[in-house]
């Protein structure tokens, strides 16, 4: 997997102690020691999450581990109140999810611009203003302010994307996501050559419709236990509204190369299983229509009624497109 993409991360966040309150006095001429008017102390910066769409991966937290915000200002004489601690922005990719270091969910990110408090500031201490009465004018006592616990939590990314390609390494997924989308993914005639998830935006050819589509890297037989790229990418599919299976024509048994995927989703997370998915059937210029009637026919007995295409010829490709869209519609209404 290449450096520059990192999904999964732990940082440390601690937010801003709260500020002491103020012990102090109104001293006047001839008054050895006044009424008491020490401020409180300032409200400790927050750690808050914030969503940026234009980050699609971890990198900028790699070697900035520890979050730390600042502590609000102590109170002052004449009942002024100590400054708040700035509050500490961690901006994430869309699709963030946060967990405690006991991997429950703190909270997910799945807008542009979102705001989460992760961990708030410390209260300040009050000063001895707050503690003052009829009975005593001048107490000598001002709380020191919340002290805030610092916390290691995981971010781990999970790629949100309306489709979600799925296939063999070879099979034609990444030549697929440059005909459908503008997105240049990097295609060559040997295993694993996508190493990193890759997205592409479909434009239909009416209003501003589109859908976006995510090339997940080759899965394999045992991926789920880690061969080849493993479950690295897995998790990324958990997102997707569907699932588009590529297997291709130049595949000696398509049945047993469907069931092998189908058996990995499984293993990762059986719940991948009931979401709406939909086969093709790749590099389709390279059989003849015997081939294609025969295949078809192996795929209808299992019920699936499965779309030959071509990236190359572009059979298929629109077929494809009104397919996924129809499908995606009838998923974001629900």
């Amino acid at each position: 997997m290449t450096k520059s993409f990192i999904d999964f991360i732990k940082i440390y966040c601690k937010s801003g102690n709260g500020g002491k309150g103020c012990i102090h006095f109104h001293k006047k001429k001839y008054i050895k020691r006044g009424s008491s008017d020490g401020g409180s102390g300032g409200k400790g910066g927050d750690i808050i999450i914030q969503g940026n769409s234009n980050l699609h991966t971890f990198i900028h937290l790699k070697y900035n581990k520890y979050w730390i915000a600042k502590s609000g200002n102590p109170g002052k004489g004449n009942n002024i109140t100590g400054a708040n601690g700035k509050n500490l922005f961690i901006e994430v990719p869309i699709g963030t999810i946060i967990k405690d270091i006991n991997k429950n969910i703190l909270v997910e990110i799945t807008k542009n611009h979102q705001e989460e408090v992760l961990f708030k500031g410390g209260k300040g201490g009050k000063g001895n203003i707050f503690f003052k009465n009829s009975k005593f004018q001048s107490p000598f006592y001002a709380q020191t302010g919340i002290k805030t616990i610092g916390n290691w939590i995981f971010l781990e990314l999970k790629i949100l994307a309306d489709v979600g390609l799925i296939g063999f390494p070879n099979s034609g997924k990444s030549t697929l996501l440059s005909t459908i989308t503008k997105a240049k993914p990097k295609i060559g005639n040997f295993p694993f050559t996508t190493k990193i998830p890759n997205l592409g935006i479909v434009k239909m050819n009416y209003d501003y419709d589109t859908f976006l589509v995510a090339d997940i890297p080759g899965i394999i037989e045992k991926a789920s236990q880690g061969k080849g790229l493993g479950y690295t990418f897995l998790r990324h599919i958990e997102r997707n509204l569907v699932l588009l299976f590529l297997i291709s024509a130049e595949t000696k048994n398509n049945k047993i190369e469907y069931f092998i995927l189908l058996n990995e989703l499984k293993k990762f997370n059986r719940k991948l299983l009931n979401k709406k998915r939909l086969l093709v059937i790749s590099k389709s210029d390279l059989i003849d229509n015997e081939t294609k009637k025969r295949i078809k026919k192996i795929f209808l007995t299992l019920g699936e009624n499965i779309i030959f295409i071509s990236s190359f010829t572009k059979e298929g490709i629109i077929q494809l497109k009104n397919k996924l869209w129809n499908i995606i519609q009838e998923l974001r209404v629900r």
